[in-house]
């Protein structure tokens, strides 16, 4: 089945996790990130306030980079990151009523799946792209199993303990859609340490992905 809202063709998709960000900070953080390249940013749910920083990050931001949430379970949720602008949706599992529920609100859906049988379900529901997570507990061999059943246009990310170190053996599996958590953005972490962060993660990826034949 084509996803319902197809993922989107970006220079570098990797997308920015800022578990913990507070709304104080959420603006400038994004605006760093952005600055460095980013172009998709997820504010779990589990973050102090959520709503309010993805409000504000979306109103700063919006035009540059696609802002939403990750850790949503409910649909109640998909709808309040509808009202604050939102449009990527992400969760730890694959729940067909929040992919469905953000479908309708035309955003991006990368529900997180472990098992053949959860990422086919995804792909059913019509996510946009699969989150594969934990990343480091399945490998580049662990997905590249079970990316091999998967309709060949499935868009897979890797999320979980994955950093710039395991950008080339995803690489070669043809994965090149990553979620960076704590190797970006840790709560306490200024915005020149994330801008610092976001560099180096960016140089290395572009050194993978966008300077090979």
């Amino acid at each position: 089945m084509d996803p319902t809202v197809a993922w989107p063709v970006l220079r570098r998709s990797l997308v920015a996790i800022l578990r913990g960000i507070t709304p104080d900070e959420a603006a400038d953080i994004v605006g760093v990130l952005v600055e460095e390249g980013f172009e998709l940013a997820e504010i779990p749910l589990n973050s102090p306030d959520p709503f309010t920083s993805i409000r504000r990050a979306v109103a700063a931001f919006g035009d540059t980079c696609i802002i939403g949430a990750g850790t949503v379970l409910e649909p109640s949720q998909v709808d309040q990151l509808a009202e604050v602008g939102g449009r990527l949706m992400v969760s730890p599992n694959i729940d067909p009523a929040v992919v469905a529920r953000a479908s309708g609100h035309e955003m991006l859906t990368m529900p997180g799946v472990f098992t053949p049988s959860e990422a086919l379900l995804a792909v059913k529901c019509g996510a946009s792209a699969l989150k594969f997570f934990p990343g480091s507990v399945l490998g580049a061999s662990g997905v590249a199993a079970i990316k091999a059943i998967l309709p060949r246009d499935t868009v897979v990310g890797v999320v979980g303990d994955v950093s710039e170190n395991s950008f080339a053996d995803f690489r070669k599996i043809g994965v090149g859609t990553f979620g960076l958590g704590t190797s970006l953005y840790a709560p306490g972490d200024t915005a020149g340490m994330v801008r610092q962060k976001a560099r180096r993660i960016v140089a290395a990826y572009d050194g993978v992905f966008l300077e090979r034949p």
